[in-house]
């Protein structure tokens, strides 16, 4: 029966780490090699847990990732110099975004475990380095749905090129989204009970193109409220920002509380929750 064994040691991926293209794309300058089968086998691929990957514009975003590896005859996990295999995003042909670093994104630092001499479950993250800290503008356009592929690299025993590469793709896509932000603030307070309280708030999301924040006009986003001692809250109504991603409505004061705004994304855009604001209803 095989069983997990000892950590390995990081893979040359995460040695090889650059930031240079769309996002500050991570890529690996790999010398040329024999476009054929190296034999390696990737599976299990998961990628940010299967969920769209929110990017700002200043923290760089490691979305967690896991697979599984699978080795040739003549290699061993017990030498990990020998092989190498990470998953990547792309768009447009694969083979052009690996070779070039253009719209190709990853990857990041990863662990593998053995699990007998030719097979380890790897573990680790993607590296997405945001538009502001990178030299080369980005465009809003990247907010899509980006393809899957695998990177696979035999080495020699020693040092010297690389034996044979191989680009795969793989089924589904990931969704790569601007980030948002949404602020409350509900006044007067204290309020008399019946009368009426104003909640305002403002939706901002990163502009990639620019590096910079701006507001989001024409979005939908729901007002919530709980009350003092409950435990969920319940959405009151729903309002659209403005031109400037304002948001501005009015309820009736009935009990102590919390208010909050809750947007819920979209295909470009990641959610966002506001704080929370008490208002102390006499």
């Amino acid at each position: 029966m095989c069983t997990n064994a000892r950590i390995r040691s990081r893979r040359r991926t995460a040695a090889a780490i650059a930031t240079a293209g769309v996002l500050a794309l991570s890529v690996l300058n790999a010398p040329a090699a024999q476009a054929r089968d190296t034999g390696i086998v990737l599976s299990g691929l998961v990628i940010n847990n299967g969920k769209p990957i929110v990017v700002g514009n200043s923290r760089v975003v490691e979305p967690p990732t896991r697979f599984n590896i699978a080795l040739p005859a003549g290699y061993s996990t017990d030498n990990p110099s020998r092989y190498e295999a990470h998953p990547f995003l792309y768009r447009g042909n694969i083979t052009h975004a690996a070779d070039s670093g253009d719209n190709y994104l990853g990857p990041g630092g990863y662990i593998c475990y053995e699990l007998d001499a030719h097979r380890a479950r790897c573990e680790g993250a993607m590296y997405i380095d945001p538009p502001a800290r990178d030299t080369i503008a980005d465009n809003n356009d990247d907010a899509t749905k980006w393809k899957t592929g695998v990177a696979l690299r035999l080495f020699p025993a020693g040092d010297g090129p690389v034996i044979a590469q191989e680009y795969e793709t793989r089924p589904g896509s990931v969704s790569l989204r601007r980030a948002a932000k949404v602020t409350v603030d509900a006044t007067p307070e204290p309020v008399a009970k019946g009368r009426k309280i104003t909640v305002k708030g403002k939706l901002t999301r990163v502009n990639w193109t620019t590096g910079r924040t701006g507001p989001y006009a024409g979005s939908t986003v729901s007002l919530q409220f709980r009350a003092k001692n409950a435990t969920t809250f319940k959405t009151l109504k729903k309002v659209t920002t403005n031109s400037a991603g304002a948001l501005r409505t009015t309820v009736t004061a009935s009990t102590d509380g919390f208010f909050r705004w809750v947007f819920l994304g979209n295909t470009t855009t990641g959610t966002a929750t506001s704080g929370q604001d008490y208002i102390d209803v006499r």
